[in-house]
């Protein structure tokens, strides 16, 4: 796990006024309950921003949930608070962490080099938008390509990164130089820190300066221009079990004083703090080189429905006969990950697929691009005779565009959108092989499956705090190689 949090800006928003957090208490309750987690946590093991980095060893992966709470930056903003699904792959040069994915690689045990593109979370809040930002542009997330350098001494660890805006937002540059050490008690690590950000003019003008064109009598345009923040917290780590980890951090950002001088920002030090859990998978032994490695591959088909997800897997609701008819059709590449562990009927690998969206003359038609880890359990009475099997899996999507039917339900409800968004796949099928008697085509499995994107009900902000999505319903033909 990394130590340097750099988590600052795009979290759901709930209003000081609202009927949740009211005043400024709920901010100080956040940050000692999070103390308190942290008094009895434990190991990132690597020295970059990336606070989710070396959670699973490497060749591992994990699934599992992060909560954050962040005093906004942004005047009369009251507190954030963002829910974040946790897909952690750690390969030998490549890794994903949920908002962060990159090709690493490492020169002896003391030195690392990374390329990777990230989420910042930075933004104005999506719902009960404050007062000071009332009729300003809305200022969204964007995705940095990003190079990093880290290297381990006696006393801890130490890092430098260069960030630049690619998503055409700000455009804009941030470097950061940040230093760590470990404290070790047993399953426990404490790892307290500091990090210099250098932020350039377009970045922080983006994201804290006024123009001229949303000027208002209390509120005068106004860039920030470049400027230093300067960061201290606490990361920790606490390993339940050998694949059980709990993780948690606080920390407190001094944002430079131009933008601190905002009409739009509060001239206060910003805390924040987190906790985590998250499950580590541990691949089964890897077959001999000669024995190649096993592929699966599926093919697709499927049709947009108005069909909730829930509804869809309970077999209460099934219908395709929409307005739009649109569909879509996608080619997948699998790899199993763990392969009955202990004799059980159980099976967990990572897909990857690239899927065409047809839009029916909507719009133009697009492609998405879906990653995800799934579990497979065909542990069934009659499995012996036909092996069926029920699968889910989750993950990340990314569509060129917002699909039509997403944007239309969005837009009825007046809720936004995102290209990014989680991807739930649940299916089941059955052995083809076992239907037609052939051992050759035991591997080979037909199903129906629903391919469902969504945004954690606006709680994450990752996914821009969309609240929705769209769900597919789909035949498909899966065989191994």
């Amino acid at each position: 796990m990394a130590f340097i949090l750099e988590y600052r800006g795009v979290f759901r928003t709930v209003s000081r006024s609202g009927p949740i957090i009211r005043n400024v208490r709920l901010p100080r309750v956040f940050v000692a309950c999070a103390l308190a987690l942290s008094a009895a946590a434990a190991p990132p093991a690597a020295a970059t921003s990336d606070f989710l980095a070396d959670i699973t060893e490497r060749g591992s992966a994990g699934w599992g949930i992060v909560s954050r709470f962040e005093q906004s930056p942004y005047r009369g903003g009251g507190v954030r608070i963002d829910l974040m699904p946790l897909y952690l792959y750690e390969g030998e040069h490549v890794y994903l962490h949920s908002y962060r994915a990159g090709l690493k690689f490492d020169f002896g045990s003391d030195k690392r080099a990374a390329a990777f593109l990230s989420h910042r979370f930075e933004s104005f809040p999506v719902e009960r938008v404050p007062a000071s930002l009332a009729g300003m542009s809305t200022r969204v997330p964007e995705t940095d390509f990003g190079l990093s350098y880290e290297q381990r001494f006696d006393w801890g660890h130490g890092f430098v990164e260069v960030l630049h805006d690619v998503s055409n937002n700000s455009r804009g540059t941030e470097g950061r130089l940040g230093a760590a050490t470990e404290w070790w008690r047993g399953r426990l690590m404490l790892a307290p820190y500091f990090m210099l950000s250098a932020r350039d003019a377009q970045l922080n003008d983006y994201y804290y300066g006024v123009s001229a064109s949303e000027a208002a009598a209390d509120r005068p345009a106004y860039r920030p221009g470049a400027g230093v923040n300067g960061s201290v917290g606490l990361n920790a780590r606490y390993d339940l079990t050998d694949t059980w980890h709990f993780f948690a951090g606080v920390s407190a950002t001094l944002w430079a004083g131009g933008v601190r001088r905002s009409p739009i920002v509060e001239d206060r030090t910003q805390l924040a703090a987190y906790g985590g859990l998250a499950y580590e998978f541990t691949p089964t032994p890897v077959k001999r080189a000669r024995d190649g490695i096993p592929l699966t591959f599926k093919v697709l088909h499927g049709r947009s429905t108005p069909c909730n997800l829930a509804p869809i897997m309970q077999l209460r609701c099934r219908s395709i006969n929409t307005d739009d008819r649109t569909s879509v059709d996608s080619f997948e590449v699998g790899r199993p990950f763990i392969e009955s562990p202990h004799g059980w009927p159980v099976m967990i690998a990572w897909y990857a697929g690239l899927l065409r969206h047809d839009e029916r003359g909507l719009q133009p038609d697009f492609w998405q691009l879906n990653g995800y880890l799934k579990a497979f359990y065909w542990g069934f009475p009659w499995s012996g005779r036909l092996r069926t099997r029920i699968g889910f899996g989750g993950g990340l999507s990314y569509a060129q565009r917002v699909p039509s039917v997403e944007a239309r339900d969005q837009a009825a409800r007046g809720r936004n959108t995102s290209k990014l968004l989680q991807y739930v796949d649940p299916t089941i099928d059955v052995s083809v092989g076992d239907l037609l008697g052939s051992k050759e085509l035991r591997e080979t499995y037909f199903g129906l499956g629903v391919s469902h994107r969504s945004g954690i009900f606006g709680m994450a902000q990752i996914f821009d705090n969309v609240n929705g999505g769209s769900n597919y319903i789909y035949t498909y033909v899966e065989w191994r190689m």
